[in-house]
C-alpha cells in the first residue's frame, strides 16, 4: 500500500490501520494468516486478508500474492 516501511509505520502510529476491526497505534504489532486489514489512505480505504507471508523481500507483484484484496472482488 505504501513504499516504505517508515510510511508504513507512520499510517498504523498515526490510527490509519485496524486489524480485525480493530484500531492498532503499535507499527511492531504482528499480523497472521486470515488477519483483515482496512487501512485508510489519503482517497480511499483498503480492506485486505493476509493469506501468507514471503521468507524474503520481494516486489510489489509478489506481495500482491500475500492477500486478498476484499473490497476490490479479487486480488489487487
Amino acid at each position: 500500500m505504501v513504499k516504505a516501511r517508515t510510511s508504513a509505520a507512520a499510517l498504523v502510529s498515526s490510527g490509519h490501520v485496524r486489524v480485525n476491526g480493530v484500531r492498532e497505534t503499535s507499527p511492531g504489532h504482528g499480523v497472521k494468516t486470515g488477519d483483515v486489514l482496512t487501512i485508510a489512505l489519503d482517497r480511499s480505504v483498503r480492506v485486505l486478508k493476509v493469506t501468507g507471508f514471503a521468507e524474503r523481500r520481494g516486489d510489489a507483484a509478489s506481495a500482491r500474492g500475500l492477500y486478498d484484496d476484499l473490497d476490490g472482488g479479487g486480488r489487487s
